[in-house]
């Protein structure tokens, strides 16, 4: 080995923490990745997104792609920052599990503990609202949703909406998911905490883990590195449609960029916002009232790829896609968002993580 190898091998250990990692970045690889996010975000003159890639907590492949502003004709970095949609649960879920290890609710209390006159709230538990079994009525597939998408509505007030709408089945008879049941989970948070949800959130989640540009939504404060969110007509785009916040609320209103994200899955995996006990609740699959087992945890979507189990969650709202999976067996981390619904990570992201993880099996049986 020539002396400039050498180096060059040092290197790439120090930049990405171990060898496994120096191995997978390949100038093939990247191409790969490349190529397969060029398909849906290739034209730099369109909305577009940025992508994330770690191992073990380290960056192996960070990129932006085509515009975070088309009007001002900004170029997409990677340290945008972009809506999240329902990733947003993944927060909601680890703050009532942070509620439940401060021995301030559990998550088997029935909703009418909190919420005295909510319809059927003895037999409805925080359990049922976590893992989408609760039957409560979604309230995006309300026909009257458009009469309040642009109010400021209370948490309160936003449940009222729903709550004596028709339950779609029994508590824990199906599992369907469902946006309202973390709408009632983010009043709980508020009720039990006695902070709001987005002051909490932010002390106790942001803050730990060290996610200084990620944000409860506004479209109203000025937010550094914004990416602007859009749609795509038969015409060409238009800015996104103007929503109140406080409708999704804790089902979906929070703001990251990638690198949070990933300081975010970090913190999970390192036990810094949850012991081992409350993060395993998240991360296990539960069962219905007749004992069939659900691929959904607390927040997350517990499938696998190809056989290694993964957890992964998407989120769309208004203007913006996103797109997580994690590879516990590896420690691999997949991010995508993406700032026009026209333009979806979710298929990307998956395959990202596919190619990610036949690429370390690969380099871990070279000699």
């Amino acid at each position: 080995m020539t002396i400039k190898k050498l180096i060059t091998g040092i290197a790439l250990l120090l930049i990405f923490g171990g060898t496994i990692n120096a191995q997978i970045i390949t100038a093939s690889y990247e191409k790969k990745i490349d190529s397969l996010i060029h398909r849906e975000f290739g034209n730099k003159n369109e909305p577009g997104g940025v992508f994330l890639i770690a191992q073990k907590g380290k960056n192996i492949y960070r990129k932006a792609f085509g515009k975070a502003n088309l009007e001002l004709d900004v170029t997409m970095t990677p340290d945008n920052i972009f809506q999240i949609g329902s990733m947003t649960k993944q927060f909601t879920a680890t703050a009532t599990l942070i509620l439940e290890q401060q021995g301030k609710l559990n998550v088997n209390d029935p909703v009418s503990k909190y919420i005295k006159d909510y319809p059927n709230g003895d037999k409805i538990t925080i359990h049922h609202l976590l893992t989408h079994t609760s039957g409560i009525k979604d309230f995006t597939k309300m026909k009257t949703l458009s009469s309040i998408a642009q109010k400021e509505m209370k948490p309160e007030a936003m449940i009222n909406f729903f709550k004596n709408e028709p339950a779609d089945f029994s508590p824990g008879e199906k599992f369907d998911y469902n946006n309202s049941g973390y709408v009632v989970l983010g009043y709980i948070i508020e009720l039990v905490s006695g902070e709001t949800y987005e002051d909490f959130i932010k002390k106790n989640i942001f803050e730990k883990a060290g996610m200084i540009n990620s944000y409860y939504a506004t479209d109203r404060r000025i937010i550094p590195k914004r990416a602007y969110g859009y749609h795509q007509k038969e015409y060409g785009f238009v800015n996104k449609t103007v929503i109140s916040f406080s409708v999704p609320f804790s089902s979906g209103s929070l703001m990251s960029t990638v690198d949070d994200m990933l300081k975010w899955q970090q913190a999970l995996h390192q036990n810094i916002l949850l012991n081992s006990k409350e993060t395993q609740k998240a991360f296990q699959k539960y069962k219905l009232n007749n004992g069939e087992e659900f691929s959904y945890g607390y927040g997350w979507h517990l499938k696998d790829i190809n056989g290694t189990p993964d957890r992964e969650h998407g989120g769309s709202i208004f203007g913006f896609k996103s797109m997580g999976v994690y590879i516990p067996s590896e420690d691999i981390y997949v991010i995508g968002l993406s700032n026009c619904d026209c333009h979806s990570p979710t298929a990307i992201t998956r395959n990202i993580a596919q190619i990610t993880l036949e690429e370390l099996k690969t380099s871990a049986k070279k000699p």
